[in-house]
Order: C-alpha cells, then structure tokens, then sequence
C-alpha cells in the first residue's frame, strides 16, 4: 500500500534560513532571540510534502534541488515541530538522516505571509488525516454492527389506506353521483341528502291521442285570405275538427251501406 500512494506537494517558499540551535535546558520553550539571527548556518529552499498519512519538511539546494536535511512528521503540532516563544516566523524542527540519527534545528523565514503558509499547510493535511481516520473508524463499525434484515418475512403483509378507497377485498369504491348537466358530482358529506330534480308529469293531451292524425291537405287554389281566415277562426270550430280527425276508422256500417250494388257475402266477421 505503501507502494501505491504518491507524493504531493503542500507548500514551496524559495527562501529559507536554517539555524544551529543550543539544546534546551528547560521546559520554557525555545526562543529565537537566542540564536544569531544575523548569521544563518544555511539557506536554501523549503518544501512541504505528504505520503500518506506523513508529511516531510525537505531543505533543499536553490540551484540544483539537493536534499540538504529532511524532517518526517506524523503529528502536529508535536515533537516534529515546535513554534518559538518570542516570534511567529521561526521553527524547531527535527531532522532525521535514513540510519535513525535525528537532531533539532532551527529554520526562520523574512517574510511573516511565508510563515503563515507553512503553518497553514501543515494544519491543512493533518485536518484531513484526522477525517480519514474518523470516516475509516465508522465504517470499521458500520461492518461489526448486526445488520437489520428489513425485508417481509413469509406470510407478512401490510395494509395501506389510501384516501377514500374501501381496504376490504373486492370493495368498489364508492359511484360519483351524476348532475343534469352530464357533469359528475363529488359525493356528499356524510350524512347529507341529494336534491334529485323533479320528473315533470305527462301531458294528458299526449296521453289522449295515441294515433297522430294525418295532416290535412290544403286546396293549391286557396287564396292568401282564406289562409287569414283560418287564422282567425274561433277556438270551438278548432276543436270540432279535431274531434273529428280523432275518430280515423269511421263507423263499419256507413262504410258498407256506401255501396249498394254490391251483393252481401256471408262471414264470419262480427259487425260492431
């Protein structure tokens, strides 16, 4: 795994001084006026870089990028990296060579922004590591916990009422009651009537008349008066000619008795 992962770059600041630092001979903290500020051991470039989970301080050469010391930090702030107790712009660092040695330096930037991005950098990737390590924890727990089996057992079933419909097997729902407009009506609140219109009786005139009577036939050679005539007849002789026209069959015995000529013939009919 350690194979696969690669290394970024955090921060670059091309201007860097680096300091031999007396060992402390208390727990006061370090401070930089103690060192020779004016007379820096080296300078060179800094570095910040991670792989991983660790990220590396590397002073390199400004000309031809060769490592000059190399400082691994797992934690910070830790032992790895100290701040000063009199200025914000110098550091204790611990370098390490690959055979275990380690020893404690100083490094100071002359610009203070410089310093504020070496800080920041470092917070930056220890921030994210602490997150990985945390999201990792839970899943860690997520996989150990018992996991909830919430699918339907054998025979399970579950009911849902879904506004107005019946959850008895094979109810309908209930029919729409329909207006006279063709339109359909929502159905009543509870307890309430429906105002059915009335149904208008039947005309006694239509009842008394089943056969129409056929229409009369107008003489072509009627004049536009008696047209007028006709409009202004009384309402009794309109009724006489209607009750004249009600009775289509006529009486069977004028009908026979209008031709004498002809011989009677036995039947079997009855004369009414």
């Amino acid at each position: 795994a350690a194979e696969l992962e690669y290394e970024s770059v955090l921060c670059v600041k091309p201007d860097v001084n680096v300091y031999r630092i007396p060992p402390r001979t208390s727990n006061r903290g370090y401070r930089a006026s103690d060192w020779k500020l004016d007379h820096p051991d080296w300078t060179g470039r800094l570095r910040v870089t991670s792989k991983g989970k660790t990220a590396y301080i590397k002073l390199e050469d400004k000309v031809s990028g060769e490592l000059f010391a190399q400082a691994p930090i797992d934690q910070y702030p830790g032992i790895a990296v100290e701040t000063v107790a009199d200025s914000s712009r110098y550091f204790v660092i611990r370098i390490q060579d690959g055979t275990g040695r380690s020893a404690f330096i100083g490094i100071g930037f002359t610009d203070r922004g410089d310093a504020f991005d070496f800080n920041v950098s470092l917070q930056d990737h220890f921030k994210w590591v602490k997150q990985e390590t945390e999201i990792s924890k839970e899943s860690q727990e997520a996989d150990t916990r018992p996991k909830l089996d919430l699918g339907f057992k054998e025979g399970q079933t579950i009911k849902l009422n879904i506004g107005n419909m019946t959850s008895k097997k094979g109810g309908a729902a209930k029919p729409r009651v329909s207006g006279s407009g063709g339109l359909s009506l929502l159905p009543p609140p509870p307890g309430g009537k429906i105002a059915v219109p009335p149904i208008p009786p039947p005309s006694s005139t239509a009842i008394a008349n089943h056969v129409t009577p056929p229409p009369v036939q107008k003489s072509s050679n009627a004049s536009g008066a008696d047209i007028l005539l006709d409009l202004d007849a009384p309402a009794s002789a309109s009724k006489a000619a209607v009750s004249a026209t009600t009775d289509l069959w006529g009486d069977f015995s004028t009908a026979s008795s209008a031709v004498p000529n002809q011989a009677p013939q036995q039947s079997n009919w009855v004369q009414f």
